[in-house]
């Protein structure tokens, strides 16, 4: 029953997300601004002209302004700025912060993307392997349709590629909120299940209906 309430509530937020409301409403910005001082508010300024700008774009720009503005946040892992091995951090936390880690930047971009129409179920949070780097990591993916070559958003590689272009990154899952697919570089594969995932997903959207900052 309680997965049920809070899965509701993200429906709920989507929704609201999609509407005329602004992304952070005057009051969510007065407490951001209280707690990371002016300079968080005006990168949330930022954001609002930009999510404006591209209001009525195609998908395509509209996941490139996204890409670019959030890929200007510093990187830093979450045993940095957590002191924990792996937290999931609201778009509030990420920005009013200035950095984060890869999870951080997928999670804004996917909900900067909602709020510019772009259709949930097109995006998945994706677990790869990044070569170059020897470790885990995570990517925003789009699937224009669910058969799709999906293309990548990261903050290692700035430029958005087809996932078949980025030889540096190893597919492992998709993620998109409630299911777990095995990956391939030309989508998604058999149906799995992992509990870790879903408990983050959990946590991440108990902290979203609270708006945590």
């Amino acid at each position: 029953m309680f997965r049920l309430k809070i899965t509701l509530f993200f429906l709920v937020l989507v929704l609201q997300l999609q509407g005329s409301e602004p992304y952070v409403d005057d009051a969510l910005l007065s407490k951001i601004e209280g707690k990371y001082q002016l300079y968080a508010k005006n990168r949330f300024l930022y954001l609002q002209k930009t999510l404006d700008e591209f209001q009525n774009a195609s998908d395509l720009q509209k996941l490139n302004a996204v890409n670019d503005f959030f890929n200007n946040v510093r990187y830093a892992t979450d045993a940095k700025v957590y002191n924990t091995s792996d937290y999931w951090a609201t778009p509030w936390e990420f920005l009013g912060k200035d950095i984060g880690d890869c999870e951080d930047y997928v999670i804004s971009k996917y909900f900067a993307l909602i709020y510019l129409g772009i259709d949930p179920k097109k995006l998945f949070f994706s677990y790869v392997k990044s070569i170059k780097f020897n470790t885990a990591h995570m990517v925003l993916t789009y699937f224009e349709t669910p058969r799709s070559e999906p293309l990548v958003l990261d903050n290692y590689n700035l430029k958005i590629f087809p996932a078949s272009q980025r030889n540096d990154l190893i597919p492992i899952y998709n993620f998109n909120g409630e299911s777990l697919y095995k990956a391939s570089a030309n989508g998604n594969g058999k149906k799995v299940d992992n509990d870790k995932t879903h408990k983050k997903w959990d946590e991440l959207k108990r902290n979203m209906k609270r708006q945590k900052i």
